[in-house]
């Protein structure tokens, strides 16, 4: 399996065979994987970025623009990205995982590799804990993958099967959870409109019809407070300093108050951490299967996720009562989309033409945390800051998205540029000298280069 441990095999001819700081070999495919996800959480981001996380999250997303042109790139948002980049953040992390602890027990034994990926883990997630408090973006991810790997990474050795049991057991219980509810939606609908053709007909309403009105009055309820909430969040973050810093710092501190939403987030990214685990024992994630395998993977995860997707996206764009039992299998679907998307990369990887139109993601996979952090700096401290160009709230999804899109082209050049001259980025030298203990190298020329 060397062609998987490196590189797949259209890729070896476009990409040279690159080398951490310290020596030890880099996988071109994982490498592009990353890059892609890194630059695609972007588009994930950047609506609560320069629009409200009220509107964001909730269940109007008309309140941050709703043209055709903004409906065309909320759809296609919602139908192939929402939350992909960050499971497959989660399913490299996990992949990672194996290769990190694998690599450090043959260098310096086993116990000193466990304390040494705690600490690294210790590390990453202090630099999360400045991303939030510092840079005040309270949807980081790096605080939640590093508390949740160290969850999960005394389970990284068990069988393959079991990996893939428990890295879906996140799935199956959210879909246990939100099933009912999804029915009884479904049902006080049905005696919702019932209670109407009888107040026509100058019949009063039944007992259930009465509970099924109350329902939907306490979820109309719940539609006005995100009206409200976005106004107050357009208000105090246009104010000024102290206001902008009061909602985001609030928001985490909202969030990371309920143990339910803290079980939740660390649940599941540790699941899907194991599913990228599974993936790379089997030599799926890194490409070392045959381009037959990866058709067929992308072609039938698409059918799936892509599938169920369309339908509960179309129920959301109505903005009005319509439920669909589909929104139950969300967590389903997201893994489903994520892994059509693994499918189709590593399937182009196995292309000429594929392989080349691809070699620029290694790029920001290998400078993955710095792009992350650049990111939120342009976002959150020049574009749509209170002191900066004023943009916040300004814009629809349209505009979102390829601001997103124009950000990410930048990003991906400068990181081009940088690694022809330095091997290793800022962010990730300074994280990975905290963890090992030692002043990483940082000047000189990239691997590439010096084979040269």
């Amino acid at each position: 399996m060397t062609t998987g441990i490196v590189a797949t095999d259209a890729v070896v001819g476009v990409l040279a065979v690159r080398e951490e700081p310290d020596g030890a070999p880099r996988i071109a495919t994982l490498d592009i994987l990353r890059g892609i996800a890194i630059l695609g959480i972007l588009f994930m981001n950047i609506n609560s970025m320069g629009g409200t996380m009220a509107a964001s999250h909730g269940p109007r997303p008309d309140l941050i623009g709703w043209t055709p042109l903004d409906q065309v790139f909320w759809w296609a948002r919602q139908v192939f990205a929402a939350g992909t980049a960050r499971a497959l953040l989660e399913m490299l992390f996990g992949a990672g995982m194996v290769i990190l602890t694998t690599r450090m027990a043959d260098r310096i034994g086993r116990w000193r590799m466990v304390g040494r990926y705690y600490w690294r883990n210790v590390m990453l997630f202090g630099f999360g804990m400045v991303h939030v408090f510092v840079l005040l973006w309270p949807g980081d991810v790096l605080h939640s993958y590093a508390l949740a790997a160290l969850i999960v990474f005394p389970l990284r050795r068990l069988p393959v099967g079991w990996l893939i049991v428990l890295g879906l057991s996140f799935a199956t219980w959210s879909t246990a959870n939100e099933l009912p509810k999804m029915l009884r939606a479904v049902q006080e609908n049905v005696l919702v409109a019932s209670a109407g053709l009888h107040h026509a007909q100058g019949i009063a309403p039944t007992m259930d019809e009465k509970k099924a009105i109350a329902g939907l009055g306490s979820w109309h309820g719940f539609v006005a407070k995100t009206v409200s909430d976005h106004a107050a969040e357009l208000r105090a973050r246009t104010g000024g300093y102290t206001e902008w810093r009061g909602v985001m710092i609030g928001e985490y501190v909202r969030r990371a108050s309920r143990p339910t939403t803290v079980l939740t987030v660390l649940w599941e990214a540790g699941s899907v951490m194991l599913i990228g685990a599974a993936l790379f024992r089997l030599g799926i994630l890194q490409g070392a299967r045959d381009i037959a395998f990866y058709r067929r993977m992308t072609t039938g995860w698409y059918a799936i996720g892509l599938g169920m997707r369309v339908i509960t996206v179309w129920r959301t764009s109505r903005l009005d009562d319509s439920v669909t039992l589909l929104w139950a299998f969300e967590e389903y679907a997201r893994i489903a989309v994520t892994l059509g998307h693994v499918g189709l990369v590593c399937w182009l990887l196995k292309t000429g033409a594929g392989a080349r139109w691809l070699r620029p993601f290694a790029a920001a996979g290998r400078t993955a945390l710095t792009l992350y952090i650049a990111q939120t700096l342009v976002c959150l401290w020049l574009l749509y800051p209170p002191f900066g160009l004023g943009v916040f709230g300004t814009q629809g999804w349209a505009a979102l998205m390829l601001t997103a899109l124009a950000i990410d082209a930048a990003l991906l050049w400068a990181a081009t540029v940088y690694l022809r001259r330095y091997p290793i980025a800022p962010v990730e030298w300074l994280w990975r000298s905290l963890a090992e203990g030692r002043r990483m190298p940082f000047r000189g020329v990239a691997a590439e280069a010096r084979a040269g």
